[in-house]
C-alpha cells in the first residue's frame, strides 16, 4: 500500500459515518442556494447529482423558469471557473473553443483558447446553435478536450456542461443530435411553480435590485473528498439486475408490454444503465446512505432515459411522450 494511503473499510456502520461526514456540503450548497432560488428542490437535487458524478446535464422548459439563474447560482457556491455562452444560429466554433492566432514576429501559430476552458460551463439554450458547434461541444463533453489545429488541449478538471434548452417547438430551436444527447447524464425537464412558490418568487425577485448572486461556501477539493466514497455505496445484484432489465424494456419493449413494441425506434444505450447506477450512488450519498434502494432507481429513470428513447411516428401521432412510455416500463418491470 501506497504511503499516506487509508485502508478502505467494508463495516457498513463506518463507511456509514465516512458518508455522512462527507456529504456535509451538499445540505450547506442547498441552504446557500435557496436564498436566491425559490422552490425547484427536484431540480437542486439534480444539479448535485450531476456535480457529484461530474455528468453534464441537460436542462430543458419554458423561458422564465430559472434554468439559467439555477445554473448560475450553483456555480457561484463553487470556487471553480465559470463561463456562460449564449448558444445562437451565427456561433461558430471558435467563439466556444478558441481558434489559431498568427504571430508575425515569430512567425509562428499560437492557440487562444476559448471560454470552453472554464470548470462549468452554462450553455444557455444549446438547441439554437448550427451543427458545427455542436460537433465541437461533444469532443468537450465526451474527451475532455478540445482540438485547435493539430494539436488536443486538456480541459480542466472538474468540467462539467450543464445546459438548458427551451421545447423544441419553440421559434429558432433545433432537435440535438442523439449522440450528443447521450452524452447527457440527466435531462430534466423544469416546470412551472405551484401558487405558493410563486408568490414567494414575486416576493424575492420583484424588485429593481433583485437578489441573484450566491456565495462560495464549498471548496472543489471537499467535493472530490466526497466522490472518493461514492464507488463504496453498496449495491445489491437484485437491484443492478433491475436496471438492466429497465434499460433492456427501451429496447425490446414487446418483452415486458406488447403495446409498447410499436411505440419505440431506439431504446437506451449501455451508457443508460452506468449512469443510473452513478446517479442512485450520488442520490443515496446526498440523503446520508451506504446503500441504493429500488426507489432511487424509480426516482431517476425518467431523467436518465428520457434523451435516450427514440419514438416511433405512431407514439407521436398519439400525441405521447417519453415520459409516458417510461412510465408504462416501470410499472411492467418487477421491482425487487
Amino acid at each position: 500500500m501506497a504511503v499516506g494511503m487509508q485502508p478502505i473499510s467494508t463495516d457498513p456502520q463506518q463507511l456509514s459515518e465516512r458518508i455522512a461526514q462527507a456529504s456535509q456540503w451538499v445540505g450547506t450548497i442547498k441552504e446557500e442556494i435557496a436564498r436566491v432560488l425559490v422552490g425547484q428542490e427536484e431540480l437542486v437535487d439534480r444539479l448535485l447529482i450531476g456535480l457529484i458524478c461530474s455528468g453534464h446535464i441537460l436542462l430543458e422548459g419554458m423561458p422564465g423558469l430559472a434554468k439559467t439563474l439555477s445554473v448560475k447560482a450553483l456555480a457561484g457556491t463553487l470556487n471553480l471557473a465559470f463561463a456562460r455562452l449564449q448558444f445562437t444560429p451565427d456561433l461558430l466554433p471558435a467563439d466556444l473553443v478558441g481558434t489559431m492566432i498568427y504571430n508575425p514576429d515569430q512567425r509562428t501559430f499560437a492557440p487562444k483558447l476559448g471560454p470552453i476552458f472554464a470548470n462549468i460551463i452554462l450553455a444557455d439554450e444549446i438547441n439554437r446553435a448550427p451543427a458545427k458547434v455542436q460537433s465541437a461541444l461533444l469532443e468537450a463533453m465526451q474527451e475532455r478536450q478540445v482540438t485547435l489545429g493539430d494539436k488536443s488541449y486538456p480541459l480542466p478538471a472538474p468540467f462539467l456542461v450543464l445546459a438548458t434548452q427551451n421545447p423544441i417547438d419553440q421559434e429558432g430551436t433545433y432537435q440535438l443530435p442523439e449522440a450528443q444527447l447521450d452524452r447527457f447524464l440527466l435531462k430534466v425537464e423544469v416546470t412551472y411553480p405551484d401558487k405558493e412558490e410563486e408568490l414567494l418568487i414575486m416576493d424575492r425577485m420583484a424588485s429593481t435590485t433583485p437578489s441573484e448572486s450566491t456565495r462560495q461556501v464549498v471548496d472543489p477539493s471537499t467535493i472530490e473528498a466526497g466522490r472518493a466514497v461514492i464507488d463504496q455505496i453498496y449495491i445489491d445484484p437484485a437491484i443492478r439486475e433491475y436496471i438492466v432489465d429497465l434499460v433492456n424494456a427501451t429496447r425490446y419493449p414487446a418483452k415486458v408490454d406488447t403495446g409498447l413494441k410499436p411505440l419505440l425506434r431506439a431504446g437506451a444505450s449501455p451508457r443508460a444503465s452506468i449512469n443510473l447506477i452513478l446517479a442512485c450512488r450520488a442520490k443515496a450519498f446526498m440523503e446520508g446512505r451506504s446503500f441504493v434502494t429500488p426507489q432511487d432507481v424509480k426516482f431517476l429513470a425518467r431523467d436518465i432515459l428520457r434523451h435516450r428513447v427514440l419514438l416511433s411516428y405512431e407514439a407521436e401521432a398519439e400525441d405521447l411522450s417519453a415520459d409516458m412510455i417510461i412510465e408504462r416500463i416501470l410499472s411492467k418491470v418487477p421491482v425487487p
